[in-house]
């Protein structure tokens, strides 16, 4: 069974759950968390994770140093200014 997620806190649209791709900056380095389980807004893109699924992530995150081998690539940084 599917988790229900509500409506969206902005818009107020019925949230469809996916599995998306959250990036996250950390010390400067950006790491990308594919096939994240998050509730998202078919109508303005809003996205939320449930509790357990952002405790996975944070300790996903805490453990980085010990990660098996994962892809690495290259993301070019254009200035704004």
């Amino acid at each position: 069974m599917k988790y229900n997620y509500g409506e969206c806190e902005i818009c107020d649209t019925k949230l469809i759950e996916k599995q998306i791709k959250q990036d996250f900056w950390v010390r400067g380095k950006l790491i990308v968390i594919d096939h994240v389980p998050a509730g998202v807004c078919p109508q303005c893109g809003g996205k939320v994770v449930r509790a357990d699924v952002g405790k996975r992530i944070s300790k996903l995150l805490e453990g980085h140093k010990k990660w098996p081998k994962a892809q690495v690539m290259e993301v070019p940084v254009v200035d704004y200014a």
